[in-house]
């Protein structure tokens, strides 16, 4: 049996996501304040709320705190957003080529160039899944969230040596979508998280998939939103699961 919707929790997801809200806590002197609620999480308040009051960084990103992501009810609310998803090509083959020892390592420092260029632009980490990440960008913290969605693939890429002129840490392929999603703490009562689920997020995975190695592939709604800066990209045809007929896509290659 389908639950309940709370339209209050809904409507105070919706606030946080897309605006923001400001902690009557946010009073309090420090630095380093949370993007969404503005509470101190250094300096002396954030010394006192973390002492007193167990407020500590997010799991999804440092640059938010706990009451942002892990202490608000369970819910959530449907908006528009940016998704990222980047995957290593190969990783079956190369795993066995270097052993587990060696591809550890480097996966760790795939997930650490991707973790730092997605919370720098604002964005959560999603997940880190085997050989793949998955990250937000929420209007709350991006109001031009595709934009930066794909920003952050060029520099993921560029930091892994595409587009450099010497061979690439890993072969990684990108995926970015926005649009409408459902976003909040997903799960049963006891057991949930943060994520976003629909057809966007399904979208950019899909695109992720069908990206070769140095290529981000996004849909014509985000192509939109950086046409300007990266002019008469090449347009490919994509059979994607789940859609009917050819989902038209835009390529960004970093060579």
């Amino acid at each position: 049996m389908e639950e309940a919707v709370d339209p209050k929790i809904e409507e105070m997801w919706r606030e946080v996501l897309t605006k923001g809200h400001r902690n009557r806590l946010a009073v309090l002197p420090g630095s380093h304040r949370c993007l969404t609620c503005f509470i101190p999480m250094e300096g002396l308040g954030g010394w006192m709320l973390g002492t007193f009051g167990n407020y500590r960084p997010s799991r999804k990103s440092p640059r938010l705190c706990n009451l942002c992501d892990e202490l608000l009810p369970p819910g959530g609310a449907e908006i528009d957003l940016g998704v990222l998803f980047a995957d290593v090509r190969g990783s079956t083959a190369l795993g066995e080529q270097l052993g587990a020892s060696r591809f550890a390592s480097l996966l760790n420092r795939f997930y650490g160039v991707a973790t730092s260029v997605v919370i720098e632009r604002r964005g959560l980490v999603d997940k880190l899944v085997g050989d793949e990440v998955m990250a937000v960008f929420l209007p709350n913290t991006n109001a031009n969230y595709a934009e930066v969605a794909v920003d952050a693939g060029v520099e993921l890429l560029r930091r892994l040596g595409y587009g450099r002129g010497r061979e690439p840490l890993l072969p990684v392929g990108v995926g970015v979508q926005a649009g409408p999603a459902y976003a909040g703490k997903i799960g049963s009562s006891g057991v949930n998280d943060f994520t976003v689920l629909g057809d966007t997020v399904n979208t950019a995975a899909r695109l992720q998939a069908q990206a070769g190695a140095g290529e981000l592939l996004m849909g014509e709604a985000v192509y939109r939103s950086v046409a300007g800066r990266y002019p008469d990209l090449e347009q490919r045809e994509l059979d994607l699961k789940g859609k009917e007929g050819l989902f038209q896509a835009r390529v960004l290659r970093l060579e």
